[in-house]
């Protein structure tokens, strides 16, 4: 764990406040939930919850499979990170933060394809060596949960009608399966 230096107490209500600085930088929104671990040392964890957290070996498989049937890398992404990658490095894309970009695409909870004279959204933060060519939220119960991506490296073509149609397709899927 990393030392903050920051101190709270906690309120009458069993309340503690995370400071700004701490919601900033783990991109915590008000309305996010988070799990509360404890260890043997005493310890008390909070981790931001993901509901996809759990099907990231399926959401894995997905990926593997597209990229074999397209030959493009293709991604699974929670609200916050990059849960399954194939096609890609791991190292490079796997739990990394997605980019705001990418987030305000999700958010606007329509299928996104890049058309050729617009500017490239990366997929992750701090890094352009793989845009967003084709991106479908996945959605549960009216909620945001995640996206279906099919990247595109600097030197592929735009994608096509079938690619728009496979992401969309799978991250319906995803969004009834997270539902059931």
């Amino acid at each position: 764990m990393k030392a903050t230096g920051i101190v709270r107490r906690i309120d009458d209500l069993g309340r503690v406040v995370i400071p700004k600085e701490i919601r900033r930088t783990m991109r915590i929104k008000q309305g996010d939930p988070l799990e509360i671990y404890t260890d043997r040392e005493g310890d008390v964890i909070f981790r931001k919850y993901s509901l996809m957290g759990g099907i990231s070996d399926f959401a894995a498989q997905i990926c593997d499979t597209v990229y074999k049937t397209t030959g493009r890398p293709a991604l699974v992404t929670d609200r916050d990170t990059v849960l399954a990658v194939a096609g890609a490095s791991r190292r490079d894309f796997g739990d990394k933060p997605i980019s705001g970009e990418l987030e305000e695409v999700m958010m606007n909870r329509g299928v996104y394809q890049q058309q050729e004279q617009e500017r490239a959204i990366p997929v992750v933060s701090g890094s352009d060596a793989l845009s967003v060519s084709v991106a479908a939220p996945i959605l549960a119960q009216g909620d945001v949960l995640g996206c279906v991506v099919i990247g595109r490296a600097a030197d592929q073509a735009p994608t096509g009608e079938t690619e728009y149609t496979l992401t969309r397709t799978i991250a319906g899927f995803l969004g009834r399966h997270m539902e059931s």
